[in-house]
This record gives C-alpha cells, sequence and structure tokens, in this order.
C-alpha cells in the first residue's frame, strides 16, 4: 500500500476500488489511518536522515511545486515538496550522501 501511494503515486481512493475488485474491502479511512500508522513508525528513521543531512558542511535545497488532490473537494491544489541534499563526495569528504524531504 505504501509503495503504490508513495513510488506509484497511487491513491488512496483508487487503491481500495483495486483492493475490492480482487475482493478485499477496505475503505479510506482504514488506508488513511495505515498510511499515518507507518508515518510514526518511521518517525525515528526520519528524524535521523534530517540530522544527518543537516550536519553536512554544505547544504543544497530545492523547492518544487507538485499538484495534489486537495480532501472533500476533489480538485488539485498546489502543494510545497522541499527537498534537501547533502553530498560533498566532489570536495573530498567521506561521509554518505542522503536526501531529506520536508
Amino acid at each position: 500500500m505504501l509503495v503504490a501511494k508513495f513510488a506509484d503515486r497511487l491513491l488512496l481512493c483508487r487503491q481500495a476500488v483495486i483492493y475490492a475488485r480482487d475482493g478485499v474491502n477496505l475503505n479510506r479511512t482504514l488506508l488513511t489511518s495505515s498510511v499515518g500508522a507507518a508515518s510514526a513508525l518511521l518517525r525515528p528513521l526520519v528524524d535521523a536522515i534530517r540530522r544527518h543531512v543537516l550536519a553536512g558542511a554544505k547544504l543544497h535545497a530545492d523547492d518544487t511545486p507538485i499538484p495534489v488532490v486537495a480532501p472533500g473537494i476533489e480538485k488539485t491544489k498546489t502543494a510545497r515538496l522541499w527537498t534537501y541534499v547533502r553530498d560533498d563526495r566532489p570536495s573530498g569528504d567521506t561521509a554518505p550522501p542522503d536526501v531529506w524531504f520536508a
């Protein structure tokens, strides 16, 4: 479910339809709460990545506008995805490169 949502950009409402077609009835509330629970479990990892990225000598940042479905009105609106990158390998640093999405 998480791979379909984040890697394949498949909306939870569409996933619910796909699961239902296979005989598994999962409503959007259950899917949404599952995403929230997974996010809570992954929070320590996200925090560790953030600390590693922000500890670098140089920080590269990017602001990318992305369309998202507005809750309740089923229309898209523009959201922002901030990406922070640490990669000091060109300057001889041996710390591993990393990306943190905010």
